[in-house]
């Protein structure tokens, strides 16, 4: 299949310009033959060979949220959030919204069957980030230390306090207690930081 050639799985009609004369109509034909997913409006995902034809496979939305965030803005994107939370393996069950870090500010976008993506204006280059490989396309994860920066100061990013708070538990014993407080300091979330440790003390945790 031509689109191959686009070395990446979450594809547009526009990248497809040089290779069909109609790209729309073409992603329409190959959609329903199987060979594409629609996932939204100017959205595509080429499944793996072994999954060609098969209506049951489908990716985590974390991994959908970063093919989608890639084919719009390159590399500069990074799973955040609870998404890193899950990435990183603290958070064992499906969620179905993603978050992920980009340099603009843009709506969530609804992937309907696959998820919704939250979109987070950020600059990456303050971040801590570790490289993510997926099965739709390789990038960034905010790191550990970083994930829990953040989930203490946006518990929202975990769509909610009690899931963030989970999350955060799961994640600290991997943390680097230098770096932890040399972001909260650096990201004026020392204060969150702080909080939780106390709530965690009074817990008995």
């Amino acid at each position: 299949m031509e689109l191959y050639q686009l070395g990446r799985r979450v594809v547009r009609p526009r990248d497809a310009a040089g290779l069909y004369y109609n790209p729309r109509a073409e992603f329409r034909r190959l959609a329903e033959a199987g060979a594409l997913r629609h996932l939204a409006h100017g959205y595509y995902l080429i499944p793996p060979q072994e999954a060609l034809g098969d209506p049951r496979w489908r990716p985590e939305v974390e991994e959908l949220a970063l093919g989608v965030a890639a084919s719009d803005h390159g590399e500069g994107v990074s799973l955040m959030g609870l998404s890193a939370a899950r990435h990183h393996g603290a958070v064992p069950r499906a969620h179905a919204t993603a978050w992920v870090a980009v340099p603009v500010n843009r709506r969530p976008l609804d992937a309907g069957v696959f998820g919704r993506i939250v979109f987070v204006a950020r600059h990456l280059d303050r971040l801590d980030l570790v490289r993510a490989r997926t099965t739709v396309v390789d990038g960034h994860a905010t790191s550990v230390e970083q994930t829990i920066v953040d989930l203490a100061r946006h518990p929202t990013w975990a769509g909610g306090a009690d899931t963030a708070r989970e999350a955060i538990v799961r994640l600290w014993p991997r943390a680097d207690r230098v770096l932890l407080d040399d972001l909260a300091v650096a990201q004026r979330g020392q204060a969150a930081l702080d909080r939780f440790r106390i709530a965690q003390a009074d817990l008995g945790a």
